[in-house]
């Protein structure tokens, strides 16, 4: 079956970098897009940031853009999430999730699009 597990999350200060990693299996990978999203306690799950399954196209919440970056690695099943400047507004939970749809022509940017979620991983942005 599906199976999504997030790492590489963890305690940092204010304008430090993390990179998160998410871990593939059990499904044609390179065939789907995947995203990335966060939620924190009490709030509702927000889109960070999504590539399409060909790995050609990206898309970025507005409150990441310039800051995060989403990359596929189709080869080994992997889908990273680099953070540069974080934020203490990033602290969060942070979920990776996979398409619902093979070879979708654009990316999905809405949480009912994905689907799968790993157990997540915390980040925490101290100030």
């Amino acid at each position: 079956q599906v199976q999504l597990v997030e790492s590489g999350g963890g305690l940092v200060q204010a304008g430090a970098s993390l990179r998160l990693s998410c871990a593939a299996s059990g499904f044609p990978f390179s065939q789907f897009a995947m995203g990335w999203f966060r939620q924190a306690p009490g709030k509702e799950r927000e889109f960070i940031a999504a590539i399409k399954w060909s790995g050609d196209s990206t898309k970025y919440a507005d409150s990441v853009k310039d800051r995060f970056t989403i990359s596929k690695d189709n080869a080994g099943n992997m889908v990273y999430l680099q953070m540069n400047a974080l934020k203490p507004e990033d602290t969060s939970v942070y979920y990776c999730g996979a398409d619902r749809q093979r070879r979708r022509s654009w990316t999905p940017t809405d949480h009912r699009s994905f689907h799968s979620w790993g157990q997540g991983t915390q980040v925490t942005v101290s100030s």
